[in-house]
């Protein structure tokens, strides 16, 4: 710990002192509302229909969401592997060189071309 002069130090710690004893206690405020409810508010309960609805609206955002963005992706693979079979049943391949076993050779090949 840094060492400051003595002078400067008493004073620190008597702004220290004087500062502790100044401070003021926060004061916790509980609404009515929940007080009357037991607490429950907070919970979305005791707020009717509406209000327990939205409280589960985020939820059933965040479920939905998911499920687009996975059928999305699901859509997205499905063109590209269409895509490479287009490209590969339209292109100079004879069909025999399907069941070739030098198959994966010649696309490797034709693919550094």
């Amino acid at each position: 710990m840094r060492q400051f002069p003595r002078d400067i130090g008493e004073r620190l710690r008597a702004a220290r002192i004087q500062a502790v004893a100044h401070r003021s206690v926060a004061e916790v405020v509980v609404a009515p509302a929940v007080l009357a409810q037991g607490g429950s508010a907070a919970l979305g309960q005791g707020l009717g229909f509406w209000g327990s609805a939205a409280s589960w609206l985020p939820l059933v955002a965040l479920v939905i969401g998911l499920l687009g963005i996975g059928t999305l992706q699901e859509q997205m693979r499905a063109h590209e592997v269409a895509d490479v079979d287009a490209e590969l049943l339209t292109g100079d391949l004879p069909t025999a060189a399907y069941t070739d076993p030098g198959f994966a050779q010649y696309l490797k090949r034709a693919g550094k071309d």
